[in-house]
Order: structure tokens, then C-alpha cells, then sequence
């Protein structure tokens, strides 16, 4: 079969981030994580070796002097020191693993020290996503004419609707050319600039934001966005606590980017141990906050909330909402937060896989295991999460830090 992923930066803008962050904080450590499909998918027979041939292509796939142009230029707050780390590095297939049982059920891991391990989790999803959809024949009936007009449909609602939103679905998308569409044709629609009616013309008033994949990103000069992911505030609950957690992600990370890049995501343990010390110093570094999981309408007030506390003004201050939302449901949000915070919105699926005659994946590779340097003992991680579905890790570490919260 063709090589899947063909571009270095065929990533999200976090993995780079978080790697960064990996680089100057633990670089060291090591982990392992662990593949989990909620839907307890039964994949084809030789599904696994499939996955490891593309798998075997990623040493291949070496960044390029346009990429480091880019992320220079538009991720401004990685320094020049970082991209001479990546033209030098190179995948290592021999830190996946990859079974498949009898049932069909896939069995995938990642080991390796941190900075390089943390580049598979993108790779692995969207090579699973892509075959799969291409062996359930999904591919064979893609009508291109038809999934562009609907992709240009739901651009044109969500910018004459008032919402600001980009674009985060590469993990879970149909394949690397519709997201290619996707991404192009939102592109294309916002860059008209509204539209035209026999009352003359009307200015978009929202705004397309970007997208998570930075080579798409650079391909049509937009932002790429997206900040951090769980699987540090993950990693730092084995050496800070989960009720220091939090606090010391975010002193650590406003140190490693200086105040940029400040969006922070707060759920990897529920809302109520993040809110309880929160200080004024870390709510003021930070641009805002990212709502990943809870009731939307739920988390909002308690942000509010948090920041009225903290003589902070609320509208001051962005909230990114991205926990498997539609633009139905995001125009709904959009429509509650009634200008009291800066609310923008990431989707994912609902962009890059709701294609007709597609079945999305619901898969995610998750950090499960660390340890700060090889002659430590390991330590499994785990997230809770504010959805109960989403909770993911060692069953007995999982319960035990819930009653530690309760």
C-alpha cells in the first residue's frame, strides 16, 4: 500500500510543543504508552502486519528546510536550537510494538525515551484511521465534488455565525487528502471574505483559526494551533502529586515558553482539584484555558467564577472548547458564553471524518507508564478526566486518586 504519512509535520502543533517542553524539563525520562480503542474495534486478519509496514516507512520521513521555515516563522516561540534537534531526528519503529490477537483486537505500545516517543502518537492514529477506512471500502465510494460542497456548507455557517474555530482532526480523519480538502476549503471560504445576498454583502463575522497539522498549516500559510496535551500534567502526578500537579505544569511551562503559547489545558484530572489552586500569578500568565471534557456550559461558569475570584476579568481572558463538538453544538455554546470570555472552538471528527458512508474511529494513544531518568523505577499514569468515559490507566491508581478527590 502507499506510504500514509509523507510529511514530517504531518503532526499537531502539540506534539512539537510538548516535545520542546519534554527537551527542557525531562530529558531524561522515559515512558511508554499504551493504544486504546473504545469502540473495542475487531480489526481484519493482518491488520497488524499492515500497520507495521507503514510504520517500517517513517524513518523516511525527515523534516524539510520549508517546514523549519514555517514553524520559525509562525511558532515563533520555539527557538532555532530546537529545529537543528529535528532535522536530526529520525522515527524508530523498533520503540512500537504492535500484536494483534485472535480476536482481532489490536495490542499497541510505545517505548523510548520521551522526547523521541513522543512523535508516534499522531503517526499511529492516523495510519490506524486511513487503513481502516480504506479496508471497509469507505474510500471506494468518496465522492470528492460532494464532501467539498458540504465541507464549504459548514464554513459558511460557523463564519456567519459569530464562531471563531479551527480545524483539530487529524488523529481520527478519513484520510490525509480529505483533510487536505477540509482544511483547503475553509481556507478558500474565509479568505472570500462573506458572502452576497440580494441585500448586498455580509461580512463573515467569525473567523476561521487554523489547524492543528502543521504541515497543512504551512501549505496554506494559516496558524497552527494547539498548545499542550495531557500527557504532561500526566507525567508530572507522579513527581508533584495530583494536588501540585497542575500548578507545577503551568510554572513550568510559562517558564519553558516565557508567556507565550499559553493556553492551558486544566481536565487531565477533573475541574475541582485544577480550580482549587489556581493562583492569580499562573491565571494571569496564561491567555486562557481549554475545556476538553464536562458539561460546556457547566465548566464555563466555574471559570468565570474562578477568575472573578481572582479580581481577574473573565472577558479578558479565551476559552477554548474542543471535547468532540459539531458546529450545532458549537453555535449553541457560542450563544451561552454571550461575550463574557474570548470562546473559540477546535473539532475534529465532525470535520475531518463525517463523511457519508464512513464510520469514524474512536481510538487514542494515551502516556501510561514513566520514569524520570533509566535508573528509576517506573510509575504508571493516568487520566480521570471530567468525563467518566475518558478516564484511562491503571483501574486501582484511577480509583484510588478518585477518592482522593471525592
Amino acid at each position: 500500500m502507499q506510504q500514509i504519512i509523507q510529511h514530517f509535520t504531518d503532526n499537531d502543533a502539540y506534539t512539537f510543543s510538548c516535545q520542546y517542553y519534554v527537551l527542557q524539563t525531562y530529558p531524561r525520562s522515559e515512558v511508554e504508552y499504551t493504544f486504546f480503542d473504545r469502540n473495542q474495534t475487531v480489526y481484519p486478519e493482518g491488520f497488524a502486519e499492515q500497520l507495521n509496514e507503514q510504520l517500517g516507512y517513517m524513518p523516511q520521513v525527515v523534516i524539510t528546510e520549508e517546514e523549519v521555515e514555517f514553524m520559525a516563522r509562525k511558532m515563533y516561540f520555539l527557538p532555532e536550537w530546537y529545529f537543528t534537534f529535528l532535522r536530526g531526528y529520525r522515527f524508530n519503529p523498533h520503540e512500537v510494538s504492535v500484536t494483534q490477537d485472535e480476536e482481532g483486537h489490536l495490542d499497541i505500545s510505545v517505548r523510548g525515551m520521551w522526547y523521541s516517543a513522543i512523535m508516534w502518537e499522531m503517526p499511529i492514529l492516523s495510519i490506524i484511521s486511513e487503513l481502516m477506512h480504506n479496508l471497509r471500502g469507505e474510500m471506494a465510494t468518496y465522492d470528492p465534488m460532494r464532501e467539498r460542497e458540504r465541507c464549504a456548507e459548514k464554513t459558511r455557517k460557523f463564519l456567519s455565525g459569530g464562531l471563531a474555530l479551527g480545524d483539530m482532526g487529524t488523529r481520527r480523519r478519513l484520510s490525509f487528502d480529505h483533510q487536505n480538502m477540509v482544511v483547503r476549503t475553509m481556507a478558500e471560504i474565509s479568505a472570500e471574505g462573506g458572502y452576497r445576498d440580494a441585500d448586498g454583502f455580509h461580512p463573515w463575522t467569525g473567523k476561521f483559526t487554523g489547524t492543528s497539522n502543521v504541515y497543512l498549516a504551512m501549505k496554506y500559510d494559516l496558524t497552527a494551533i494547539g498548545t499542550m496535551s495531557h500527557q504532561i500534567i500526566e507525567f508530572e502526578e507522579n513527581v508533584s502529586g495530583i494536588f501540585e500537579c497542575n500548578f507545577n505544569v503551568m510554572k513550568k511551562f510559562s517558564d519553558v515558553y516565557d508567556g507565550d503559547n499559553g493556553i492551558y489545558l486544566y481536565d487531565c484530572f477533573g475541574d475541582k482539584v485544577f480550580f482549587s489552586n489556581l493562583s492569580k500569578r499562573m491565571a494571569m500568565m496564561f491567555t486562557g484555558l481549554r475545556v476538553d471534557s464536562g458539561v460546556e456550559e457547566e465548566q464555563l461558569e466555574k471559570i468565570i467564577g474562578k477568575y472573578k475570584s481572582l479580581g481577574i476579568d473573565p472577558a479578558t481572558k479565551q476559552v477554548v472548547f474542543s471535547n468532540g463538538l459539531d458546529i450545532d453544538r458549537a453555535m449553541e455554546i457560542h450563544r451561552y458564553v454571550n461575550g463574557r470570555v474570548k470562546d473559540s472552538y477546535g473539532v475534529g471528527t465532525f470535520l475531518t471524518c463525517d463523511v457519508e458512508g464512513a464510520e469514524p474511529m474512536n481510538i487514542v494513544v494515551k502516556l501510561t507508564r514513566m520514569r524520570i531518568t533509566q535508573n528509576r523505577e517506573w510509575h504508571d499514569c493516568v487520566k480521570l478526566s471530567c468525563d467518566k468515559g475518558k478516564t484511562l490507566g491503571n483501574p486501582e491508581k484511577c480509583a484510588y486518586l478518585m477518592k482522593l478527590l471525592e
